[in-house]
């Protein structure tokens, strides 16, 4: 990966619905060559799909939580499975230290965090669980 894809990678980041055209006269090079990027960057991976991110507006209505999760040995597998069936569940990720697994949630109301951390809790080989409710997002800079 080259100065050019990063930069194309950084646009989109910016605006994912950021035309081919646009990306070319930006950085100053064909059409064509923005294309052949785009096509081998998602051939090999890097780029995995085109989304949106939703804006303030949306996003207040959505009540986060990033929930620790414990789990037996040898069960995280398992555990993942079932996390990936909720929708309310946005990301898994393992982690060190105390905790096996971190799962972000975003659900509209607290009951249904409520329902959502009773549904987790009640998975085959998870040990213990704590919620943490975001309260306000000072800055995002996931792609």
């Amino acid at each position: 990966m080259d100065e050019l894809d990063q930069k194309i990678l950084t646009a989109l980041a910016a605006d994912s619905s950021t035309s081919v055209s646009r990306l070319a006269r930006r950085f100053k090079v064909a059409r064509s060559t923005v294309q052949a990027r785009l096509e081998r960057m998602e051939t090999n991976g890097t780029i995995a799909g085109y989304t949106i991110k939703l804006g303030d507006v949306a996003l207040a209505r959505r009540i986060k939580a990033t929930v620790l999760i414990q789990v037996e040995p040898r069960t995280s597998a398992s555990v993942v499975t079932r996390l990936k069936s909720l929708p309310e569940v946005e990301m898994v990720a393992t982690s060190t230290g105390r905790v096996d697994l971190i799962a972000q949630i975003a659900c509209d109301s607290t009951e249904e965090i409520d329902g959502t951390l009773d549904q987790i809790n009640a998975i085959t080989g998870v040990q213990d669980i704590e919620s943490l409710i975001h309260l306000s997002t000072k800055f995002d800079r996931s792609i």
